[in-house]
Parts: C-alpha cells; sequence; structure tokens
C-alpha cells in the first residue's frame, strides 16, 4: 500500500481508512467491557402461601432489575436492595406499589439491638405478613459483601444528590453535571435465578398424636386395654410446630420442646408401679400454628368427632418470648374463651398453676378471657378450635395478646436465655399436672398444700428441651416421631392435604434462590459511547469523501512558495523511497 503510493495523500486514498472505519470501533466496543465485578449469594424467597383463599407472601419470584437504595429507586425497572433495620412500613406500602422487586440484608445480631429496634423489626414483619405483595422478596442472611454493595449504593445515591442540591443552589450548568455524575457512576444489575412459586399441591401437614395410657397394656390383650384407657379421664396437651415464619426457616421450637419433656417426665412417672395416675395423658403436636389457622388441629378435630371424657386440653403457645431477657419474663397468661366455673377442672388447675408458680420460680400467673369471634378470618388461639367442639380448653402463653408481634417472628434472642426460662416454665406446666393428677383432695386456695413432686430424676431435663429446640419438621427426617416412640405409646400420624377443589390452604414450592449482582455501568453511559462512536465514524467518513476538498483548501491557505517547497519535497521524498 505505501509502496504504491505517489505522496501522502495517496496513502488516505487507499484502504487505510477503511481498516481505520471497520477495525478502530470494533476495538473500542471490545474495550469498554460494562461488566466490571459480580457477586453470588443464597437468598430465600419471601414465604408464599394461600389461606381459605386469601393470598399472602410473594407471589413472584422472577428478577432482572437496576439495583437501587432505599432513597433514589423511582419506578418499576428499579430493585430496592437494603437493610431489613432501614425498611420502614410507609416505605414498604410504596415499594410494594410501585417498585420492580426487595432484596433485604438481615441484621448481623438482633440480640443485641436495643427495644424501639427490635420493636421496629417485628412490626415490620407483621406488615409484610398481612397481605400479598406481587413482587418478587428475597431476604439474606448476614453477609459483609453485600452490606458493602448496599453501602456502596447508598453512597453513590447520597453523592449524587448532595450535588445536585449544589448546583440548583450555585446554578448555572446542573444539568450538564449531572449528565457527567451519571455517566462517571457505577451501578448494579440484580439476577435471581433458581427461584419459582410453583402450588405445591401435594404439600401436607403432619400431625402425630401419642398417649401415655394409666393401665399396662400387654402385648396379646392390647385391644382390651385399649379400650379400656378410653373410658378413664383424660387429658390432652397439644403444641405446634413453627414451620415457617417471613420466609422458610425454622424459628425455635420451644412449645415443642417443652411437649417433649413433659413426654418423658410423664413416661417416668407411668412406669413407677406405685404411681399409678388415674388420668390418660394425650400428647398432640402439629405442624401448623396461627399462620396456617391451626389447619393440623382442625383436621385432627374432624377426625376424632367422638372424643369424651375429656377434662381438659392444655395448649402450649409461644411459652417463651422471643426478644425478652430470661429475668423480665415473669408473667405467664392462662386465656380462656369462656372463663371457667368454680370447682371445675380447668378452675382446679388454674388454681394449682398460679400457687406453683409464684411458689417456686416467682412467676406470676394471670388469666386473659377472649370470646370467640367466628368472623374472624384467623383464630387467635389454638384452644379456641377445641373451643368450637365445646371442649374446656386453654392456652398458656408468654404473650398477654394473640396478636403480639413477637408471636411469629424468625428472630430470636440469645439461645441460653431461651433455654433457661423454657425449663422454668416447662418445670411449672411438669409440677401442676403431676399435682393435678395425683393429688387426692381438691386444692384449698393455701400454698401450705402444695408439695414438690418432680425432684431429683424426675426434674425437667434442660439437655434434653435443647435436643428438641431445633425441632424439624416429620417430613424432612423421622426426630420427631422418634421422640415419639421413645416416650409415648399408640403412635398414629395423619396428614391434612389441599382439597382439589377449593383448598383450605395451599403452600408454594420456591423457597430457595442464587442472587447475582453485577456492577455494570449506567444506561446513560451506553448512549455516550454510542453517541462518542457515532460522532467518529461520521467525522471519519467525511474526512475521506472530503480530503480532496481539504487538501486543495490548505494547499491555497499556504504561500506560493511555501506550496513549491512542499511539492518539492514531497517529489524527493518520493524518488529516495523509490530508489531504497
Amino acid at each position: 500500500m505505501f509502496e504504491e503510493a505517489d505522496n501522502f495523500a495517496d496513502i488516505f486514498r487507499g484502504g487505510l481508512p477503511y481498516y481505520l472505519l471497520l477495525t478502530l470501533p470494533i476495538l473500542i466496543l471490545c474495550s469498554s467491557n460494562p461488566v466490571l465485578a459480580s457477586s453470588e449469594f443464597a437468598v430465600h424467597r419471601m414465604t408464599q402461601f394461600d389461606l381459605n383463599g386469601v393470598s399472602f407472601g410473594c407471589r413472584s419470584s422472577s428478577l432482572t432489575l437496576e439495583a437501587r437504595s432505599l432513597y433514589s429507586w423511582k419506578t418499576a425497572r428499579h430493585c430496592i436492595v437494603a437493610r431489613l433495620q432501614d425498611m420502614t412500613i410507609d416505605g414498604l406500602k410504596e415499594i410494594r406499589q410501585k417498585a420492580g422487586g426487595l432484596v433485604l440484608l438481615l441484621p448481623q445480631d438482633v440480640a443485641s439491638m436495643s427495644g424501639e429496634e427490635k420493636d421496629h423489626i417485628n412490626l415490620l414483619e407483621q406488615a409484610m405478613m398481612a397481605e400479598a405483595i406481587s413482587i418478587p422478596v428475597y431476604f439474606s442472611v448476614y453477609n459483609p459483601e453485600l452490606e458493602n454493595i448496599i453501602d456502596d449504593i447508598t453512597r453513590s445515591t447520597s453523592v449524587t444528590n448532595r450535588q445536585s442540591h449544589h448546583n440548583n443552589r450555585a446554578g448555572g450548568d446542573s444539568a450538564l453535571s449531572e449528565i457527567f455524575n451519571f455517566i462517571s457512576a457505577n451501578g448494579y444489575q440484580v439476577v435471581i435465578s433458581g427461584a419459582s412459586h410453583m402450588a405445591n399441591k401435594n404439600g401436607k401437614i403432619p400431625i402425630i398424636q401419642g398417649e401415655l395410657a394409666p393401665y399396662k397394656q400387654p402385648k396379646k390383650s392390647a385391644e382390651v386395654n385399649l379400650e379400656q384407657s378410653s373410658k378413664v379421664p383424660s387429658i390432652v396437651i397439644a403444641a405446634h410446630l413453627n414451620t415457617f415464619g417471613l420466609y422458610n426457616e425454622y424459628p425455635l421450637n420451644v412449645d415443642a420442646a417443652v411437649l417433649m419433656a413433659l413426654a418423658d417426665i410423664f413416661s417416668k412417672l407411668h412406669n413407677m408401679t406405685n404411681a399409678i395416675p388415674k388420668y390418660r395423658l394425650l400428647f398432640l403436636l402439629s405442624e401448623s400454628g396461627q399462620i396456617l389457622n391451626f389447619q393440623g388441629i382442625k383436621k385432627w378435630l374432624d377426625e376424632n368427632n367422638q372424643l369424651q371424657n375429656i377434662e381438659f386440653v392444655l395448649c402450649l403457645d409461644t411459652i417463651t418470648e422471643a426478644f425478652a431477657q430470661a429475668e423480665e419474663n415473669n408473667t405467664l397468661y392462662l386465656h380462656v374463651s369462656k372463663p371457667p366455673k368454680e370447682s371445675t377442672p380447668l378452675s382446679n388447675f388454674f388454681k394449682y398453676l398460679k400457687i406453683i408458680g409464684l411458689k417456686y420460680y416467682n412467676i406470676t400467673i394471670e388469666g386473659v378471657h377472649k370470646k370467640i369471634n367466628l368472623a374472624d378470618k384467623v383464630l387467635a388461639w389454638e384452644h379456641e378450635r377445641f373451643s368450637i367442639k365445646r371442649l374446656p380448653a386453654f392456652t398458656l402463653s408468654a404473650l398477654s395478646s394473640a396478636k403480639s408481634p413477637t408471636r411469629n417472628t424468625i428472630f430470636k434472642r440469645n439461645e441460653t436465655d431461651i433455654l433457661q426460662h423454657a425449663a422454668i416454665n416447662a418445670k411449672i406446666i411438669a409440677e401442676t399436672l403431676s399435682t393435678y393428677i395425683y393429688s387426692s383432695t381438691v386444692l384449698n386456695a393455701t400454698e401450705g398444700e402444695v408439695y414438690e413432686i418432680l425432684s431429683g430424676e424426675m426434674q425437667i431435663n434442660s439437655t434434653l428441651i435443647k435436643t428438641y429446640l431445633n425441632m424439624r419438621s416429620a417430613l424432612h427426617n423421622n426426630d420427631l416421631k422418634n421422640g415419639f416412640e421413645k416416650y409415648l405409646q399408640n403412635i398414629k400420624i395423619i396428614y391434612d392435604k389441599p382439597e382439589g377443589r377449593d383448598p383450605d390452604f395451599m403452600l408454594y414450592e420456591g423457597h430457595n434462590a442464587n442472587l447475582n449482582i453485577y456492577r455494570v455501568k449506567p444506561a446513560i453511559f451506553d448512549l455516550f459511547l454510542t453517541i462518542g462512536i457515532c460522532c467518529y465514524l461520521t467525522s471519519i467518513y467525511f474526512s475521506i469523501q472530503l480530503f480532496s476538498l481539504l487538501y486543495t483548501m490548505i494547499c491555497n491557505a499556504l504561500p506560493r512558495s511555501s506550496t513549491i517547497d512542499f511539492m518539492n519535497n514531497s517529489h524527493s521524498d518520493r524518488h529516495k523511497f523509490k530508489s531504497n
């Protein structure tokens, strides 16, 4: 190409401009890779379920949007990435209606937060579970890298806002400054993979039961003795597992752990030949609490509609409060749908409970009366399911109200404090039950007539409570069934499944997913780069097309002597190049 050129201008008439025209833009595009970094996190999709035809929780799962902070998002094209404690209930309402997605980083240590911060998180958690949310919502356990990304997004937003505010006050080229700020800033792209929200039509709720009969059951005559024991007055002890909350995470199941500790204690008492009780104890554990309107107990009652000789039903629900310290939890509440009449079994048990709690552990027992409102979509307490069937029942809880925001929380305080308070409450319940069962006379309202029964080897085993504190569903392993078979007899498991038409409940799949966050340039950077490339190509094109005119203009602009020298130099350079 250079050998065939007669002068400098011939070079531009050859192939070089075309090489520049094609190669240089390709190099620019290849060198400007928009993805600077990427990070991957394991996240949990917010719980999704239907109850009596009403939808709750997150209703979608797909997410590919630009990440924005709580203070900079504007449209449905933005996904908010923020800390859970930074959210507000009013902000949640706006995000639910207008944003495209929400990713929340859970706190690192809720137990160390102040009381005001804990109350805020509980109220926010309750508001999120109150109704359906159409946008995808995901939660991530605390991760320093994700926290740094949130800080970077928030910091970029703050700097841009400050610069915009300064330019608006100063006047002049504020719009131009904002454009350059957007071009130079870094952004993040949020992509969720591996999630779905398909209905789990095969989902089911297990309900497991076992009993302690007051008679020994020889292997050959088990049916006869079982029929005989069914005629004995019965006491039902019921609890439920919390299998999910704000997302598909197992909180500490203190109520179930206390129930297993009671089964352990009374299995030992029933095996003592000199302490045969006069009651049949029936232990009942379902895997659906208030969130699913106690569907498990409803199923069990429908299949056992001929219950007879039930003295009372004791339900355990939030026997320890989630965030209160052990020394602050000095009150237990006995919730009833109808105040018990004097000298009834429930009234006598209540008397024992108050005296034993105050005498040994300085725990105050208070009665709370709340009528059943059948118009409510969700019942307040589990005992209301039994009360509707006209069975005497009550709930023992550390909460004074069923609407307490800590009731279904996935957050918890230090496990040691929970274990300590659970052991104390289990001791009170066990002492009260044993006193009621083995007492030969009706209690008078005097403390002197109450004696400690469970001592020495018969004390509540704190290690056993700790073992069952993180109890899982019977659908996932056999720990629950094995525990029942170890302490109780006549074990039976039934399942509550969604009906084909108009099901009472429906669970959904797609709990776990992967969150990918890519660090990218903003969209305006692509526009700026496109404009730059177009300007470059346009200038190259017109330079080639008008080069002869430009060359003539340059020659005419120069003095004639300079033009002759320039031409002579060009000819001499050409001869030297050919001779070489």
